[in-house]
């Protein structure tokens, strides 16, 4: 079952629950209510939150045991947020912000106004607020943004029966994110190896940490790292966890892989919106249960107007070869299979590369290796697509000289084509653009563009009539 089929599932699960706890609500029967939270994991009740009314929703949130309140604060919408922040008890607010991850905090603390940012900051310890500054004082969009301050460290003296005491006791005390490995540090916090949670249980009890600790310098992260690259180094290694380090190789903070699985998630949503030419707003999913009429204007009319503009000139391309036109009627049959036809050998083109981009898998070490390989391809498929659309034309008109028109045209375009396809991305991220952004409609408009002057001028080299 893929992912989707498996959201679309739980949701319904969820859904199932909402006629039983309304009537537990408004019969005010807790026990009904205690018990069929339980049975509800948090992300689930997050979807079918705004199913309930705002009164409904603070005594649901109440009735919920501890653990389960943050994980789902931490589920929840902004604005469901900010309302439980507005209006829950102090008793039953302040474990939850205390509760939270350091990174969830800080990503709170961002979208709030001036008045509710002091007043959740009442809620927190000195050394809680200290931790969010940390985060907070690096960019959006960085490694150091996402990352956890709250972490189990170890130290190389350690033996392994300590280190695991250690492990325990701090996961009693505190909600730790992280328990796949653990980074041992010096004692002026300098990162010197880490050692997974699986190798330190099976340590013998006396073994020094030292002794076991594995070097971890090819996947510690910097703090200015995008998340583009923190995504890319935990896909290539295969990770749960990484460190942040400083320039002095001090810790800062660890990111683990849920985190990773939304900054994917988002890359992934930001590239789809991007080649379907809308604002990508940094991956944020339009979801129709929220999405405005405003919303979808804004994020669709501005790249709508900006490609408009670009197809003027294919009208003036279409207007300075009328005669043409009006010679030859029947090469305006071809035109949209030509173009359509190119456009799609330009996007095929242009998707691998962005891809390979994207992963890393394309890079300026090995381009031109792809681009021959690209090109030689491009001149096998014009080969074959033109013998195509010269049978087509051929069937159609039954005009040999129109046909061969046709189909050099075809090899022609489809050649313009994937070269476009290839050398768009690599110039948009050669100059620091986003490919996926400013290829996708330049090669559009270059193929529709360029292959109607292409099939004018072959047409008035080939057809007696327009000579």
């Amino acid at each position: 079952m893929n992912n989707n089929k498996k959201t679309k599932t739980h949701l319904r699960s969820a859904l199932i629950f909402v006629p039983e706890i309304r009537l537990a609500l408004n019969t005010k029967d807790v026990s009904t209510l205690s018990q069929v939270l339980r049975q509800i994991h948090p992300v689930d009740l997050a979807d079918i939150w705004n199913e309930f009314a705002a009164g409904e929703q603070l005594t649901l949130f109440k009735l919920l045991p501890q653990s389960r309140k943050v994980e789902l604060f931490e589920e929840l919408d902004f604005s469901d947020q900010k309302f439980l922040l507005e209006n829950l008890e102090d008793e039953n607010l302040t474990p939850v912000l205390r509760e939270m991850s350091s990174d969830e905090k800080a990503s709170f603390v961002k979208e709030l106004s001036p008045q509710l940012k002091k007043k959740l900051l009442t809620h927190l310890r000195q050394e809680e607020v200290k931790k969010i500054d940390v985060i907070m004082k690096y960019p959006a969009n960085t490694a150091a943004s996402i990352m956890n301050v709250d972490y189990i460290s170890l130290t190389p003296q350690m033996n392994a029966r300590k280190a695991l005491e250690t492990v325990q006791n701090l996961s009693r005390l505190h909600r730790m994110e992280n328990l796949y490995a653990f980074y041992v540090l010096d004692e002026e916090n300098h990162l010197l190896g880490g050692i997974t949670l699986r190798r330190l249980i099976a340590l013998p009890p006396d073994t020094r940490i030292a002794e076991a600790m594995t070097p971890v310098k090819l996947i510690a992260l910097s703090p200015e790292m995008s998340l583009e690259q923190v995504a890319e180094i935990f896909s290539r290694y295969d990770l749960n966890c990484a460190p942040v380090v400083d320039n002095e190789n001090k810790l800062l903070g660890i990111i683990v892989i849920d985190d990773v699985v939304d900054i994917i998630n988002r890359l992934n949503t930001k590239e789809v919106y991007e080649i379907g030419k809308m604002a990508a707003e940094g991956g944020e999913i339009i979801s129709y249960e929220k999405a405005t009429i405003k919303e979808l204007f804004r994020r669709r009319f501005g790249w709508l107007v900006a490609l408009l503009v670009f197809d003027f000139l294919t009208g003036t391309v279409l207007k300075t070869f009328e005669h043409a036109l009006s010679t030859v009627v029947a090469l305006t049959f071809f035109i949209p299979m030509l173009l359509d036809t190119g456009g799609n050998a330009g996007a095929q083109a242009s998707i691998t590369i962005i891809r390979g981009l994207a992963t890393g898998d394309v890079n300026f070490k090995n381009i031109w290796r792809i681009i021959k390989l690209e090109i030689l391809t491009a001149l096998l498929m014009g080969l074959g697509v033109g013998l195509v659309a010269f049978g087509r034309s051929w069937l159609l008109q039954r005009d040999l000289l129109l046909g061969i028109t046709v189909g050099f045209t075809m090899f022609c375009l489809i050649i313009l084509a994937i070269s476009t396809g290839i050398f768009l991305p690599l110039i948009s991220k050669k100059i620091g653009l986003d490919p996926a952004v400013l290829a996708g409609p330049i090669t559009t408009s270059v193929v529709d563009v360029c292959g109607l002057i292409i099939y004018f001028k072959v047409a008035q080299v080939i057809l007696p009539v327009l000579k």
